[in-house]
């Protein structure tokens, strides 16, 4: 459902010239699975997730999306994603069922079947209690539910959660996650962009270590653990980031990294 092949992203920068945020990245997300993609803030991530939602022109490589190329096909790519992040903001004067409508009618959802996927929503979701409440009167807990609501009103195949938990406490992320869980259980490929290890082991069906626009390291989290002996998926991930820095640093190494 997501193939990406040798994707690069460069941006000019006054002081430094061509910065590399993505070099030649690759994966492939299947139908019902989760996909993490694993890095430090500023590692690429939401480079690479705003560009399989056509927000960023690619530089170089491949990015398809339910079959759609992101460059060539944009549209068919907006209407089979669904893309939620931390940061998503929410209409103060509108109510929680508004705010999904407003999307649905968007994505131009017929209005007979607009009210009762609102509905198996607001019922999948357990969001009776904000369905009718003012944004503005909306916990972070609610506000997020919402966003959830609104990202998958017209049912896209493939979805994008970009840091879904950033800010939230934990009760709420929990409830962030098995919504997610729930999701992939019905066949929806999802890429889930996080720097919190327990949410990759918990959640995530294979994995991709991102770092200064590179893949360091992708398998299941048992076949890097085996790989790297090491169990603890924490350190883990900081070796592979200090070993990367290595290579950085070295002496014979010639090529430019950003």
């Amino acid at each position: 459902m997501i193939r990406v092949q040798d994707l690069s992203k460069s941006f000019a920068d006054l002081k430094r010239g061509q910065v590399k945020a993505l070099d030649s990245v690759s994966f492939e997300v299947k139908p019902g699975e989760i996909f993490g993609l694993l890095g430090p803030n500023g590692a690429g991530k939401t480079t690479c997730l705003r560009i399989l939602s056509t927000v960023l022109r690619p530089t170089g490589g491949l990015a398809e999306v339910a079959g759609y190329n992101v460059m060539d096909n944009p549209a068919q790519v907006r209407a089979n994603i669904g893309f939620m992040s931390g940061n998503t903001g929410i209409y103060d004067r509108m109510t929680g069922r508004e705010m999904v409508e407003y999307f649905g009618r968007l994505y131009g959802i017929p209005e007979n079947e607009l009210q009762p996927r609102i509905d198996d929503i607001i019922e999948m979701l357990q969001m009776h209690d904000v369905a009718e409440m003012l944004g503005s009167k909306m916990s972070t807990g609610m506000k997020q539910k919402v966003s959830i609501a609104r990202t998958i009103v017209h049912d896209p195949p493939v979805l994008i959660f970009d840091e879904p938990t950033s800010g939230l406490d934990v009760l709420v992320a929990r409830a962030v996650l098995k919504t997610i869980e729930s999701l992939k259980d019905q066949g929806k490929s999802i890429i889930f962009s996080t720097h919190i290890m327990r949410e990759v082991e918990k959640l995530c069906d294979r994995i991709a270590v991102i770092y200064k626009g590179e893949i360091l390291a992708s398998g299941t989290v048992n076949e890097l653990e085996e790989k790297y002996n090491e169990p603890d998926m924490e350190e883990l991930f900081f070796e592979l980031i200090r070993l990367r820095e290595e290579e950085i640093d070295s002496p014979n190494n010639t090529g430019q990294n950003g």
